[in-house]
């Protein structure tokens, strides 16, 4: 499959990007462009901005370029808490450096829930958004979608997002806009944000993966949303409906481990267990994080069932219902078609998931798990469980 793909659906486009499988100077530029199309105003919520020596100019120049043609730009970013937390990483984007930009910039403290958007609302008339950062290994050594959708009436939603986080600096009082149904040439759109519609937004995509009947296809770094895990082990369990995906075996890991030793969540293993062995599920094997490791995380948060996908920055977990999230909701059965097709090159690259052994011994056991565990040394982390 060729990566860096545009697929067009109306005034709906998708740009998919797969580990090593593009330029990011063609991503930069393709950016740039989209961002010098503006003529009133720019409006992004970016949760990681760090690009190198290059890249950073095609783009801040056209940042700074729309400015000085009277655009009326904002932007507001996520400054993180840096707790070591490997889902998702945290941004490498300095302050200090979105600072120097020449318009009007705002911190949103990622305290104690990230501000987890990579949306651009150009014009109130058209929105950039997906799972793709804003750096260097987001589009080189990642999985990841970019989506651009114009149309007014979604733009108008992500406009009104935005308004929230830039008037109250405070993720938890945003992500409240409702998400109401748009017409996009012949497709049904609809845009979701969290926290407001977190818990919504999950029974949402469990639902309608409840109701496929002919495939379901996913992308997400890790599955631990409650309503979405369920609803998935048992349609694995069934057998009824073609059900696969991929996910980022070393966070996978990371999540079974945290629900082993934190005696709370322990019940979600067997749930995971059953997705994973009985569903044909890739995982790729990603650089643990450190602050200096490479970021080359199956990082796409993609989900299709049946005629109906849903995209965004929201991955399929509990602390996802909880940061400041976005996901957009889109029947049409040609994209659905086509980042389906997506999914299945994703897992195609990579070998199937596994779920660790002790694990694997903690659903056997009647012993409750919190009676049966050693507890190893190891650095404080933060899962979405």
């Amino acid at each position: 499959m060729t990566s860096a793909k545009s697929m067009i659906s109306g005034m709906i486009a998708a740009r998919t990007l797969t580990d090593g499988g593009q330029q990011p100077a063609d991503i930069a530029r393709v950016l740039a462009d989209y961002l010098g199309e503006a003529r009133r105003s720019l409006d992004m919520a970016l949760y990681d901005f760090d690009l190198g020596p290059g890249l950073e100019d095609v783009v801040t120049d056209a940042i700074e370029g729309a400015a000085r043609r009277g655009v009326a730009v904002r932007l507001a970013y996520n400054v993180d808490f840096r707790a070591p937390i490997p889902v998702p990483p945290p941004p490498k984007a300095r302050p200090e450096d979105i600072a120097r930009l020449s318009v009007p910039t705002r911190a949103v403290p990622g305290i104690p829930d990230l501000m987890h958007h990579k949306f651009v609302v150009r014009d109130r008339a058209s929105v950039w958004t997906g799972s793709t950062n804003w750096t260097d290994e987001s589009w080189t050594r990642e999985e990841n979608v970019i989506l651009t959708i114009d149309s007014p009436e979604v733009a108008t939603s992500y406009a009104l997002a935005f308004e929230e986080l830039w008037s109250k600096q405070d993720v938890m009082k945003s992500g409240f806009v409702e998400p109401r149904t748009a017409h996009v040439n012949g497709a049904r759109v609809r845009a979701w944000f969290c926290p407001g519609f977190g818990d919504a937004l999950a029974h949402r995509i469990a639902k309608a993966c409840g109701r496929a009947r002919r495939r379901i296809r996913i992308c997400s770094p890790v599955l631990t949303s409650a309503p979405i895990l369920g609803t998935l082990s048992q349609i694995a369990a069934e057998g009824k409906v073609d059900l696969a995906g991929c996910v980022d075996q070393t966070q996978i890991e990371q999540v079974f481990y945290q629900w082993q030793t934190n005696g709370v969540t322990a019940w979600k293993i067997p749930l995971l267990q059953a997705v994973l062995s009985r569903a044909p599920f890739s995982g790729k094997r990603s650089t643990p994080y450190t602050p200096t490791s490479v970021h080359d995380y199956m990082h796409a948060k993609v989900t299709v069932a049946d005629d109906v996908v849903f995209c965004g920055s929201f991955n399929l977990s509990r602390s996802g219902e909880h940061n400041a999230e976005d996901m957009v909701e889109i029947q049409d059965a040609e994209l659905a078609d086509q980042l389906a097709a997506f999914v299945d090159g994703v897992r195609a690259r990579y070998p199937a998931a596994t779920v660790p052994t002790d694990a694997l011994a903690l659903v056997a056991s009647p012993i409750p798990p919190t009676r049966r565990l050693v507890r190893r040394p190891r650095r404080a982390r933060r899962h979405p469980s």
